[in-house]
């Protein structure tokens, strides 16, 4: 095994990890496909910006090409669920396999660790207002916070209604989860018992050791090939504890360390780690996927800069709204603005930004992208609007696809 990798070893090596340069199936996609891919990559980010299609629905379309879009929704439901929802990085899916991995969480957020801190005031200072929610969830079934009468918030973390703050610590806690999510995103919640299947429920809660080690192992897997920050960020795991656990690890063998070209951090190596010479890979990845949602990393991967500027004023925005970088072979070539106009039933690029590493015929493939794009979400059109040094090579591509 090489002690000292180059840094386009390391990026085919993270491609590999992420499922991105294998072939995409050619017949449907399946639940079979999305049990493979939740293996590999152990969760779905999810995020409630619809502009294009919501980020959860995104990295399996990368990787895989058009799907049906009620897969995600029908494996995180109902008494087949393959998926339960918590915070992992982020709000997010996981197999249901992962539940027992995630209770020593929910304990430390019932003893005010690891939560935010308002939420923490409310459920020590609420904890009768708290119970009493849980209690009428028991006896109610299913229940979104906007089903309690009178308890509308006014938008945003501080305007969460009451019943809303309740129910939130009761997810962080564990003593609420999700049964489903509405087609306004809204959660619905209910107790456990009723929602993740009784198999699941009776394994033994591991240790917190136990179960930090198995999130490392899982991030190793899904990685190929990390720093202990890319790591810990995957579950976004405490600090204390990934230092604790991570020389272990190297210790039995699991992670191996290396040296990558360029990079000022140890990195790890998962021992099955493949390394192909080559990835011919072209997707679209969400600002969520896990090949970008460490900033840092991609920029150390891919030589590129990516900062998300919804919340950015109009007039500083530098690439737009909602952007998604253009993947093509082991190189991020280009990034687009887009959004999915569903009245008209166009899929618009409101900018196209080629990339320094960009190759020749980078304005063809995103064109052919973006077509397969607008047709898996049903979408007859692709409209270039004339933002950005990409955009009128981009047009005269799409035109001609």
């Amino acid at each position: 095994m090489k002690e000292k990798l180059s840094l386009a070893m390391a990026r085919r090596t993270a491609l590999a990890a992420q499922g991105f340069g294998e072939r995409r199936p050619a017949g449907p996609i399946d639940r079979r496909h999305l049990k493979r891919f939740l293996a590999r990559n152990g969760l779905l980010q999810m995020d409630s910006v619809n502009v294009l299609v919501r980020a959860h629905y995104m990295p399996l379309y990368s990787r895989l090409g058009a799907y049906p879009l009620g897969l995600i929704d029908d494996n995180a439901r109902g008494r087949k669920r393959m998926m339960f929802e918590y915070w992992a990085h982020e709000a997010s899916l996981l197999p249901i396999e992962l539940q027992p991995l995630m209770r020593w969480r929910m304990e430390r957020a019932a003893r005010g660790e690891g939560v935010y801190g308002g939420l923490v005031r409310y459920g020590r200072e609420r904890a009768d207002y708290i119970d009493g929610i849980h209690k009428e969830i028991v006896a109610r079934g299913p229940v979104a916070a906007s089903d309690f009468d009178g308890q509308r918030g006014q938008g945003g973390w501080w305007g969460w209604s009451e019943a809303k703050h309740a129910l939130e610590w009761l997810f962080w806690t564990g003593r609420v989860t999700t049964a489903e999510r509405r087609a306004s995103f809204e959660r619905v919640y209910d107790v456990p018992e009723r929602v993740l299947p009784a198999a699941v429920l009776a394994q033994p809660t591991p240790s917190a050791e136990d179960a930090i080690r198995e999130l490392l192992r899982i991030s190793a897997r899904a990685l190929g090939i990390a720093t202990a920050t890319d790591l810990r960020d995957y579950f976004r795991l405490p600090p204390d504890d990934v230092k604790a656990r991570l020389p272990e690890l190297v210790e039995q063998g699991e992670l191996l360390p290396v040296k990558v070209d360029g990079w000022s951090q140890q990195a790890f190596l998962h021992r099955e780690a493949r390394m192909p010479r080559r990835i011919e890979a072209q997707a679209l990845l969400s600002p969520f996927d896990p090949v970008v949602w460490e900033r840092s990393r991609a920029e150390r991967l891919f030589g590129f800069r990516y900062r998300i500027e919804i919340y950015t004023p109009v007039e500083k925005r530098v690439h737009g709204y909602y952007v998604l970088p253009f993947l093509l072979g082991d190189t991020i070539a280009a990034r687009v603005d887009l959004k999915a106009d569903r009245q008209a039933g166009v899929l618009k690029v409101a900018a196209a930004h080629r990339e320094e590493q960009a190759g020749a015929h980078v304005a063809e493939a995103l064109a052919t992208e973006l077509r397969g794009m607008a047709g898996w979400l049903g979408l007859a059109k692709v409209e270039v609007l004339p933002s950005g040094g990409l955009a009128p090579e981009l047009a005269a591509a799409v035109a001609s696809v």
